[in-house]
């Protein structure tokens, strides 16, 4: 996609959208542009409604944005017109900024229009190409004020997210362990971060004990995928930033096996695909600042080999694990992945990312994910940088009394509470567990936001929740 800024329309021909907000619904003054007038009584801007003309071999996409509006709205809105009017874009496409929108706005705008260019059926023998894709096909910004540079920030954003989409979305039998750790060498090569992938004997050299039981009873080899961001110019005072993010390319529950739900199960490694996602856009971005990434990524799969219920493993911290349901796996990845970053990495902040608990999704639906942190810093940041871009958060407790949750009488921790009730809570503080106190860690539960259903597929698929996110609390600090 290329952009270009254009200050008036006398010579363009193409396709030209104009966002516009609601107006008086009675009012007897059209709208107006461009020689082209629209009654109110037709259109007035109403959010979630458009208004199509054509004139001199233009076609005009009138926008309705309603009173006020948000980012993710806009951002949807704008997807849902990208993709479902794309018969009527061109190669050539004219976007209206009214003076009133601000940058993120705009931005908001920008990247929704380039995530309206996904498609679901990844394996369709026919497929129509969205106008966007068109190697010539250029985006033209009519404004008096500059945006060019917020183009081009909202169409890295989605660039990110869409390839978050297709990780997460794409079946089991393409993406597996193997097939992640290479997406992410080859997008550590192209947008500029470092990789090293230790896969089973080198994880078993390491000591990565929790996570290597989860993933052998699988035919696809866990691969343990170690990702380096640097800033290209230096940076004093440099903050470094750890993630954590869970790469459970399927999860069958083990031996204790899922008894419903499993056909989503594919996005058991959601968490993992916003870690990646952010790591293309903050390499992209060039953040000023250094970031640590781990992406555990194993199948757990049942076989002769699976570990067991009541098995005792032993983790990369040296803490022995008192197995009581192999579907609690997730926790186990993000165990090692933790101990082994704050060892060898030693980060200033770290964040975790996954598809953890259906408790989360218990308490909050599919509306947002669970924030645990007793760094109240850092919940303030992550939950004002999620509210800034629809990725919200709301923060469930880590208090003490929930410790008992998790005592083993044969080992020094277990996987799971047995209880009914919170389950979110007990994994967290599982997790906790493995941190060494860190002062400045938060997990994200985010098993309802993830993978859900909205206008733009017949099922369930991917929201690349989490990339922006990451994203914009780095960017923040």
């Amino acid at each position: 996609m290329k952009t270009n800024t254009v200050v008036n329309l006398d010579n363009f021909s193409g396709t030209i959208l104009i966002p516009v907000f609601e107006t008086y619904s009675k009012s007897i003054i059209p709208i107006a542009f461009n020689g082209l007038e629209i009654a109110s009584k037709v259109f007035f801007g109403k959010k979630d409604t458009y208004y199509l003309a054509e004139k001199n071999d233009n076609t005009y996409i009138f926008i309705g944005l309603g009173k006020t509006i948000d980012y993710k709205s806009l951002k949807t809105v704008f997807r849902r017109i990208s993709s479902k009017q794309k018969d009527n874009f061109s190669s050539n496409i004219a976007l209206v900024i009214p003076e009133q929108i601000t940058q993120d706005q705009a931005e908001a705008m920008i990247s929704g229009m380039l995530l309206g260019t996904y498609n679901l059926g990844h394996f369709k023998t026919e497929k129509t190409e969205h106008p966007f894709l068109n190697p010539d096909f250029t985006l033209n910004l009519v404004s008096e004020k500059d945006y060019l540079a917020t183009a081009k920030k909202g169409i890295k954003i989605a660039k990110a997210q869409l390839a978050t989409y297709t990780l997460v979305d794409l079946p089991p039998n393409t993406i597996n362990p193997k097939y992640l750790a290479n997406w992410a060498k080859e997008t550590g090569e192209k947008y500029g971060f470092d990789v090293e992938v230790l896969g089973y004997e080198a994880s078993k050299i390491a000591g990565l004990g929790a996570f290597l039981a989860v993933g052998k009873g699988s035919e696809n080899e866990p691969q343990f995928i170690i990702m380096n961001y640097t800033p290209a110019t230096e940076v004093e005072q440099i903050k470094h930033v750890g993630l954590v993010g869970k790469g459970i390319t399927f999860d069958t529950g083990g031996l204790n096996i899922k008894t419903a739900g499993m056909v989503h199960m594919k996005c058991d490694m959601a968490g993992g695909g916003a870690v990646l996602g952010a790591m293309q856009l903050i390499a992209d971005l060039q953040l000023p600042v250094k970031v640590t990434a781990i992406v555990p990524c194993a199948e757990n799969s049942v076989d002769s080999k699976s570990f067991l219920p009541s098995d005792v493993i032993h983790s990369y911290s040296g803490h022995s694990i008192e197995i009581i349901d192999t579907d609690a796996e997730g926790r186990l990845v993000l165990a090692d992945g933790l101990s082994y970053l704050i060892k060898n990495f030693k980060p200033d902040y770290i964040v975790d990312i996954a598809t953890l608990t259906g408790s989360s999704v218990g308490t909050f639906g599919y509306e947002c994910g669970a924030l645990f942190t007793n760094n109240e810093e850092m919940a303030k940041k992550l939950k004002e940088n999620g509210d800034a871009i629809g990725e919200r958060l709301w923060p469930l407790p880590l208090w003490d009394v929930y410790k008992s949750d998790i005592e083993s009488d044969i080992a020094d921790v277990k996987n799971y509470s047995g209880k009914p009730v919170a389950g979110a809570i007990s994994a967290a503080k599982f997790l906790e567990y493995f941190t060494q106190e860190h002062k400045a860690w938060a997990h994200l539960d985010v098993a309802g936001v993830t993978f859900n259903d909205d206008e733009f597929a017949k099922s369930k698929h991917a929201t690349a929740y989490g990339v922006h996110l990451l994203t914009k609390f780095i960017e923040n600090l």
